[in-house]
């Protein structure tokens, strides 16, 4: 028996506004045990340049949505959650497409960030982004003290690491439709 899987090809990525908070948050609390606040979010929006966050919609309906922390020689990526019928539709390749692609334009070429140690799913689909193993946050995640695997990404301004972003890009199922390129945060 076939399953329906949801259609992708209407997916577009755009910056995180205000407007968008509602469905981010009924997504934050559906996916994570310990789910951020529409606070916490507002509060990173208004950060300004050293965050970078996108919302994955579809007609107006947030999938998925994902952030990144900007130091001054690296990125951490602080949060990717895609709708449970979306997964493994590449609707976290679109969030992290964009997303590394925002930290290689800022002339960062370092990113880094911590992924459940359970989460086999999430580990190989950023080691297809280039991130290795670094280390381990012994007792990282609060709800059930779970260790964390740190991962690395490096020289993302290599011509070897664009290719392997235009491949993955090329692998999605439907083209990648980014939208909004301007300032992130705001009311609107």
């Amino acid at each position: 028996m076939a399953v329906d899987l949801p259609r992708t090809d209407g997916i577009v990525v755009a910056p995180m506004r205000s407007r968008h908070l509602r469905g981010v948050v009924e997504l934050e609390r559906s996916t994570n045990p310990r789910p951020w606040s529409e606070r916490l979010f507002r509060d990173e929006l208004r950060m300004g340049p050293s965050r970078h966050y996108v919302v994955a919609q579809q007609d107006h309906l947030v999938v998925g949505f994902g952030g990144i922390m900007f130091n001054p020689d690296e990125a951490h990526v602080t949060t990717v959650a895609v709708a449970e019928p979306f997964q493994r539709q590449g609707v976290a390749s679109r969030l992290l497409l964009v997303g590394i692609r925002c930290v290689i334009d800022r002339g960062v070429d370092a990113v880094t960030l911590e992924v459940r140690i359970t989460n086999r799913a999430a580990q190989a689909l950023y080691r297809r982004f280039g991130f290795a193993p670094g280390g381990i946050r012994r007792a990282y995640y609060r709800d059930n003290r779970e260790d964390a695997l740190v991962m690395w990404a490096h020289d993302l301004d290599t011509a070897e690491y664009a290719e392997r972003l235009d491949s993955i890009e090329a692998a999605l199922p439907s083209p990648l439709v980014i939208a909004g390129t301007g300032p992130q945060g705001g009311a609107t």
